[in-house]
This record gives C-alpha cells, sequence and structure tokens, in this order.
C-alpha cells in the first residue's frame, strides 16, 4: 500500500505521566465529559473521579483491581484484559475467571476491549502500580527482603513487554496513566521518563505511544507538556503534534476523533451503550 493510500490509524493510545498530585488522573477523568471510560484502578486512585459532575461519572464504568504485595493480582488480570479478548472480571477480588466468585455466584463484568466503539477509551492507572505487581508476581515467595537477580529483572521486562506490545498495537483507545523516573538515556543524558518496569526499559516505554504527556506543577498550577521541543529533560511528543502547553484549559480531547457531543442530561442517554457493552452476571 502507497503511504499516499493510508490514513492515520484511528485508535490513539496516550501516556500521562509525571510526579504525585500533578493533576494526571484529572486530566484523563474529564474525558469522561465527551467519551465512556472503561477504568482499571489498579492502585485506588479513583477517588479524584468523584470530583466529576453527575453525568460524567455516568459514562466511567470503573473496575476495581485490589492489587497488594501479597495479592498480585494486577500483571495477571491485565495482561488478560489487554489481548482485547471476552474475560470475565469478579468484583470482589479483580481476577479474570474467579473460581471462588463463580463457586458463590458473586458480580462479575464482562469486557471486551476489541468490541470498544470509537466513542470509549480504556484507561490503566497505573502503570507504576502495574510494575509493582509484576516484581511481586516475579518474587512470590521469596522473603520481604529479597533483591531481585538478573534473570528476575530480565522477566519484568518481559512481561511489560507483553503489556505494552498489545497496548501498541491496539483495536481501541487506551490511556496509559504513570509516574515519573530518572533514567539514562543512549547518548550519557538524564532524563525524566515515564516509570514502566526497570529504569533502562522506562527509558523507552515512549515508543510504545502515540501521544506522551507530562504533568507538573509550576507557579502554582498544573501544567501539560506534549510536544519534543517544550522541554529538553523530559521525554514527551504527539504522532500528531498536539499541543497541550499552548492549551488554555489543557485538555486530551482533541487527541481523539469524532467525540461525541457532550453529555446529555445526567448522563443516563450517553452512558446507554457503554452499559450493552459491560453486562455484569
Amino acid at each position: 500500500m502507497k503511504l499516499s493510500q493510508a490514513t492515520l490509524s484511528a485508535p490513539q493510545s496516550v501516556l500521562v505521566y509525571g510526579g504525585p498530585k500533578t493533576g494526571k488522573t484529572q486530566l484523563v477523568g474529564e474525558l469522561a465529559n465527551y467519551f465512556n471510560l472503561i477504568w482499571f484502578d489498579l492502585e485506588n486512585g479513583s477517588a479524584t473521579l468523584f470530583k466529576l459532575s453527575d453525568a460524567a461519572k455516568e459514562r466511567v464504568e470503573l473496575i476495581k483491581i485490589p492489587d497488594t504485595r501479597s495479592y498480585p493480582i494486577a500483571i495477571e488480570t491485565c495482561l488478560k484484559v489487554i489481548k482485547g479478548g471476552p474475560v470475565d472480571i469478579c468484583e470482589e477480588h479483580g481476577k479474570v475467571a474467579c473460581p471462588l466468585c463463580k463457586k458463590d455466584s458473586k458480580p462479575f463484568t464482562r469486557v471486551c476491549l476489541n468490541d470498544l466503539p470509537a466513542d470509549t477509551i480504556a484507561v490503566f492507572d497505573s502503570l507504576t502500580q502495574l510494575t509493582n505487581s509484576a516484581i511481586s508476581h516475579i518474587t512470590q515467595g521469596k522473603p520481604d527482603d529479597y533483591k531481585l537477580a538478573y534473570d528476575d529483572w530480565g522477566n519484568l521486562g518481559k512481561l511489560m513487554d507483553i503489556f505494552l506490545s498489545h497496548v501498541q498495537q491496539a483495536k481501541f483507545n487506551v490511556v496509559c496513566i504513570s509516574h515519573e523516573t530518572e533514567a539514562e538515556m543512549e547518548d550519557g543524558k538524564m532524563k525524566i521518563v515515564p516509570t514502566a518496569g526497570t529504569r533502562n526499559f522506562s527509558r523507552n516505554t515512549a515508543k510504545y505511544f502515540g501521544h506522551v504527556v507530562y504533568s507538573e506543577i509550576k507557579l502554582s498550577k498544573h501544567k501539560f507538556s506534549s510536544t519534543t521541543v517544550s522541554s529538553s529533560s523530559v521525554v514527551v511528543g504527539s504522532r500528531t503534534d498536539v499541543k497541550t502547553e499552548t492549551m488554555e484549559s489543557p485538555s486530551l480531547v482533541s487527541i481523539f476523533k469524532s467525540p461525541a457531543p457532550k453529555l446529555q442530561t445526567n448522563g443516563q442517554i450517553a452512558a446507554s451503550h457503554l452499559s450493552t457493552l459491560l453486562k455484569k452476571s
């Protein structure tokens, strides 16, 4: 196929990262004013979403995954979900096809990301917790003071690459949230990069996404940057040249094509399609 005959891929992949309390969750959550969101909450950070209007809340399907050091369920569930096929996630444990909840007839949420329409976005919050979950999964049965060996770090990279490679090729819209870390780049310079696995892996995480947005607080205001020229010390970029740093009110809405009309009264009509996609048993 000639490039002149090709079109830009409709599904978009976005990574929003930065320090704690810099507005990452709020920026992503405000997409609910225009889109349906399936929000995978790995670190109980969804409290910020309660600031949304009642109408916007109607468009957010919250799937809690109670990940801990002793119960690293996030990496298992997310690896199954991100492949796009239909999965049933229990509401109590965040586990796919949970035998305990099946036995007790407890509620499940069915998700099939490959069937999501253009007005719906899958959100994973966060890659930081997914990294922690993968480490806990790899070191299960080890003492609390166990230090990762060479093979453990290699396995961590493999797990994160499996997840992110599916994000890269996703047939649906996806946003991932992460925190920041500092890593040495190939040219020897230190840069702020999104946390995802080891430092070496983190420095290349941006390649899996079409858009990488950095959040920070400057002069008592939340600031977001998305173009490669906005900072020489931070990894950011947008393949369609979206410039969040020049927006009067920074937003991710322009990244996603054909947004739905703004929420109708109480959001029930606008959210009706999402409710048919996610059926509770």
